[in-house]
């Protein structure tokens, strides 16, 4: 497994302390963590499933819009954070790998090292009231 970059390893530090749910991947995608309020959201602990591929975590929990329409992976807010390195907000339905559907709002920010080395994304989330 390659050497993480000391700011990534610091953003999960940072992430495992703070009470809003947050996703980090490295600059290829990859999930590199999610915190325990994401754990609760998504169904299931990092420690399950670890680092993955963007492939397979873009579709695992089946997000759609809120009409139910099924979203291309890269139309999600990480997604357009970690390609355009720019910040990306958008609501979404997710299907937790418990089987219970959420509507979430997720707001990605691309993560930048010293001399704008790209490191990879972030994106905080949280559950919506229902409509």
């Amino acid at each position: 497994m390659p050497q993480k970059a000391v700011e990534i390893i610091l953003m999960r530090q940072l992430a495992s302390y703070l009470a809003v749910p947050i996703f980090l991947v490295d600059p290829a995608g990859r999930l590199v963590f999610f915190n325990e309020p994401a754990e609760a959201l998504l169904g299931l602990r990092y420690e399950e499933v670890g680092e993955m591929p963007f492939e397979e975590w873009s579709t695992m929990f089946r997000p759609t819009d809120e009409t139910g329409a099924e979203l291309l992976p890269e139309s999600l807010p990480l997604a357009i954070a970690l390609r355009k390195r720019q910040a990306a907000y958008r609501t979404l339905r997710i299907r937790g790998l418990d089987g219970i559907w959420r509507e979430i709002a997720a707001t990605a920010l691309p993560l930048e090292g010293q001399g704008g080395r790209h490191l990879g994304a972030v994106a905080f989330f949280w559950e919506q009231e229902p409509r």
